[in-house]
């Protein structure tokens, strides 16, 4: 299912969670790599990592779309 209007939410939670843990959740199933895109996906398996901001974009139906960014604290 979709979590429609709490999607924003729980995907600005993870965001925290992740700033605090300095961990970067996982591209689940992530198995085949494009070998001309060298960006880090984070394939399979959570990484420590230092976070200091993260960002969390929010496409609803109907055009409803949202950014918001993150940062710790100093």
């Amino acid at each position: 299912g979709h979590l429609l209007g709490a999607a924003g939410a729980v995907e600005a939670v993870v965001g925290v969670l992740a700033i605090r843990d300095q961990v970067a959740p996982p591209t689940i199933n992530y198995h085949h790599p494009d070998p001309e895109c060298d960006l880090d996906y984070v394939p399979n398996t959570a990484r420590k990592m230092p976070i200091r901001m993260v960002m969390s974009n929010s496409f609803g139906f109907g055009g409803h779309n949202a950014t918001i960014l993150m940062r710790a604290l100093d």
